[in-house]
């Protein structure tokens, strides 16, 4: 499989020279699963340039328990003000963005999107060649039925979230068994970093992957556009915790997965 000698980070509309680096040095600062991502033409476009661009200043750090991470499913929206649709009413069914973070000992599924077990199954294996009973850990980022709908699906698995979703989805009594509040870092390698706006109890993970910070966001990010505007999605509870949250979220990461789009790299596609 022959890379191309430069690769280009580049947000629709900008120069293609925003962004470039190095074939050795995106090898080996991005990894196996993002080169995977990049042949297969997910947010990152090759094309050649004569002038060298800036070194981009990775925020994450190598030797991390984590050693690898892939999207499951990548959601979509009800209703997207940015396709020319109106947020007063749903157009089709909303699908969230599920991940999977795999390190020394763990293997913790991010809000299981797809309600038919036998999808959640087929997606698992087709991205992951995983089984559910291979998931021990689930963790939930807030309390939408949508990051949840597959949540079943995983019986034998810990299940995760945020104190106060966990509060709240235990006392909806809707599952199983309770979810145990988590919060600091999971597993000595996952940041639970709290990201109120959508819902204010609303919680992304933050890890380091090949020297890469990723932050999966849920629904502090719905997409790469209301990313760009730092706009919260209609339901949002606080607009202005929203964009704070989204802030901070781009302090912190090299890669962005938010709720309902693929994941994008935020010095690509500022704000």
């Amino acid at each position: 499989m022959n890379l191309p000698k430069r690769l280009v980070a580049q947000l629709p509309g900008q120069p293609a020279n925003r962004r470039l680096l190095s074939r050795s040095d995106f090898v080996a600062r991005a990894g196996a699963g993002l080169v995977g991502a990049l042949l297969a033409g997910e947010r990152l476009s090759a094309e050649p340039s004569s002038k060298p661009g800036p070194e981009p200043h990775w925020k994450g750090r190598t030797g991390s328990k984590v050693k690898r991470w892939d999207i499951i499913t990548i959601g979509n929206l009800s209703r997207n003000r940015y396709w020319g649709e109106s947020d007063a009413r749903g157009l089709r069914s909303a699908i969230c963005t599920c991940t999977l973070i795999q390190g020394e000992g763990f293997r913790l599924l991010v809000d299981p999107s797809l309600q038919n077990a036998e999808d959640m199954a087929r997606e698992l294996d087709r991205r992951t060649g995983l089984k559910l009973s291979d998931i021990n850990n689930v963790f939930i980022t807030h309390e939408h039925a949508d990051h949840y709908a597959g949540l079943a699906h995983f019986p034998q698995a810990r299940w995760l979230a945020g104190p106060e979703v966990a509060s709240l989805l235990n006392a909806s009594r809707k599952f199983t068994k309770p979810l145990a509040p988590a919060s600091g870092k999971l597993f000595g390698a996952v940041d639970v970093v709290p990201t109120p706006g959508h819902t204010m109890g609303l919680h992304s993970l933050r890890f380091d992957c090949a020297g890469l910070s990723v932050v999966v966001a849920g629904d502090a990010v719905a997409t790469l556009d209301f990313w760009r505007e730092r706009r919260g999605y209609f339901n949002c509870v606080d607009f202005e915790h929203s964009a704070r949250s989204m802030a901070k979220i781009a302090e912190l990461g090299d890669i962005v997965v938010p709720g309902h789009d693929n994941y994008f790299l935020p010095a690509a596609s500022p704000g």
